[in-house]
Formats: C-alpha cells, sequence, structure tokens
C-alpha cells in the first residue's frame, strides 16, 4: 500500500471516528440539564466520546505522518458527511432533503477552498515563538467568542474549529520535527508545541460540547469549516503556503468559501420532522365485521327485548313453527 493510499484510509477512518464522538457529544449534551464538568467526568457516555476523540486523532496524527497537511485536512471534512446521518438514524428519522443540501453546499464551497490552497508539503515548521504568537492570537479570539454568559451555539462552534484547526497546524509541525532526523527525537521544540497541541485538542473538544447543546448539524458544520480555515491561515502566513492558480485561484476560493456559508446557513435553518406517533383506530373503522360492528354499538342504541319471551305474535296471525 502507498502511503497516499494509507494516508487516505487513515484520515477516512478518523472523520468516522471524528463523526461518532460528535454524535455522542451531542446527544449527552441535549440530556445533560446541569451544568459542570466534573458532571461530565462521571458520564460514561462522556468517556467514551473522548475514547473516539482521541482515537480519531491518533489516526489524524498518523495520517499526518503518511501525507501532506493538504490531503488529510480536506478528508477531515467527511466527519460532516458520517454525522449527519449517523445522528439521524440514532435519533429515530430520516435525514431531510434540507440537511443534505447543506451538507452537500458546505463540502463543496470547502473543496474548493482547500483545493486553491493545496500545494506540496511544506518543509518550514513552526519555531516556538511562532507558535506562542500562534497560540496567544487563538486564546484571545477563543476567550471573545466564548466569552462567559454567551449563549451556546455557533460562536462557541467556531472557537472549537478555530482550536482544532491550530492543534492540527502545530501537529504537523510537532511531526515533521519528531520525524526529522536532523535532530533529537524530543527536542525543547517538540515537548513545547505538543504541549499546546493537548491544551488546543482539549479545549476544542470543551467547546464543542458547549456548541452540541443547540443541535449537531450547524455547530458541525462550523466546526468543519473552521477547522480548515485556521490551518490555511497558519500556513500562507507561516509556513510560506501560497494560494495556487493566482487571480483565478483567489477567485475561486472566495467564492468556495461563499457557498460553504450558504450551506452553514442551511444547515442552521433545518429543523428534524418529530417522528409521528401511530395515530390510535377505532375498532368500528379498523375492520367492519359483524360481530365487531355489535361490540361497537352503544348501551342505548338498541331497543330493548326480552331475550327469554317468545315474541308475541299479532292478531290474526299464526306463529311460525
Amino acid at each position: 500500500m502507498s502511503a497516499t493510499l494509507l494516508a487516505v484510509v487513515l484520515s477516512l477512518v478518523s472523520a468516522v471516528a471524528y463523526a461518532g464522538a460528535a454524535v455522542a457529544q451531542e446527544r449527552l449534551a441535549s440530556r445533560t440539564t446541569e451544568p459542570g464538568v466534573l458532571r461530565l467526568l462521571g458520564r460514561g457516555a462522556w468517556w467514551w466520546s473522548v475514547g473516539l476523540n482521541a482515537g480519531a486523532a491518533l489516526l489524524h496524527v498518523a495520517a499526518l505522518k503518511y501525507g501532506t497537511l493538504t490531503l488529510v485536512q480536506p478528508l477531515g471534512a467527511l466527519t460532516l458527511v458520517a454525522a449527519v446521518p449517523l445522528g439521524a438514524r440514532l435519533a429515530g428519522r430520516r435525514v431531510t432533503t434540507v440537511e443534505w443540501r447543506g451538507t452537500a453546499l458546505t463540502l463543496i464551497g470547502l473543496s474548493a477552498v482547500l483545493v486553491t490552497a493545496s500545494g506540496p508539503a511544506p518543509d518550514d515548521v513552526l519555531s516556538v515563538p511562532q507558535a506562542l504568537a500562534v497560540t496567544g492570537a487563538t486564546a484571545t479570539l477563543i476567550g471573545v467568542l466564548a466569552r462567559p454568559g454567551a449563549r451556546p451555539g455557533l460562536r462557541h462552534a467556531s472557537a472549537s474549529g478555530f482550536a482544532s484547526g491550530v492543534a492540527s497546524a502545530l501537529t504537523q509541525t510537532v511531526t515533521v520535527a519528531a520525524t526529522d532526523r536532523t535532530g533529537p527525537l524530543l527536542s525543547g521544540q517538540v515537548i513545547v508545541v505538543a504541549l499546546l497541541v493537548a491544551a488546543f485538542a482539549a479545549g476544542g473538544l470543551l467547546l464543542s460540547q458547549t456548541a452540541y447543546k443547540g443541535g449537531l448539524g450547524a455547530p458541525l458544520a462550523v466546526v468543519t469549516l473552521a477547522n480548515p480555515i485556521a490551518a490555511v491561515v497558519i500556513g500562507l502566513t507561516l509556513l510560506g503556503e501560497r494560494l495556487q492558480g493566482g487571480a483565478a485561484g483567489l477567485l475561486l476560493a472566495g467564492a468556495g468559501a461563499a457557498v460553504a456559508a450558504w450551506g452553514v446557513v442551511t444547515l442552521s435553518r433545518s429543523t428534524p420532522e418529530p417522528v409521528p406517533l401511530p395515530t390510535p383506530v377505532p375498532p368500528a373503522v379498523e375492520e367492519q365485521h359483524p360481530v365487531a360492528a355489535v361490540l361497537a354499538l352503544e348501551a342505548d342504541s338498541a331497543a330493548y327485548e326480552p331475550s327469554m319471551l317468545p315474541r308475541q305474535p299479532k292478531p290474526g296471525h299464526l306463529t311460525s313453527l
């Protein structure tokens, strides 16, 4: 198996694991009425979601070992494709047409953005000062989006996506620096950036848990969109990457961002249809059988006749045998 194919397989499995974790978080958030991290730590479902996220993250790191960041990050958008039908199935309903349309628009637009940003894998890595600068700027942005008192929703999802995107970009630095044979495996740069990766990964997990309180579709779409945007910004500004295609590529990137935003708005406006309950059918309507019709009669619907006395014949007529 080639390195590129192995990276694709690992990315696909990682996306499915992330989707399962997102669905588990959404269901847990919808059933949890009392806030607090300590209460979540006592729930088995929470640890299942943490395990799925951890497994997906390890698969993502392994994919970055065999594939470029521009190859692995777009495949992460398949998390949304897997999570929407999975969440609908667990909820006992069908995926609506609006959800399919919003998912398709989001993925098409995101693919256009990432295609223009694709190219050869960068050889540069973030230095410790650059990593700390990225950490400070991202932490400030997250603080603004998820400020105390903010209602859970798309802002928390945006913060979670930015945190996850920065974690992915820093993970690439750790992977490249750790596998570079010119230096030690656990250098000071690798250790510092790895700690930052762990902090952003945990923060993104908690932020997504908060964002999913209002539903799964739109928040997960925002997370999926903000994640590669953060990674692309770091690549363009610090790692020397450039948009492909010149002016045409810039226009394609803008059009893709607009289409992806349209998909996010479509998902945010979609309302899943509730599963209809079976309507009870009266016995008389359900089956027009003579016995059933007699049993359905009311007490006053028939005239009273003594059943033990013979019917008296009218005067002048014989009683029939």
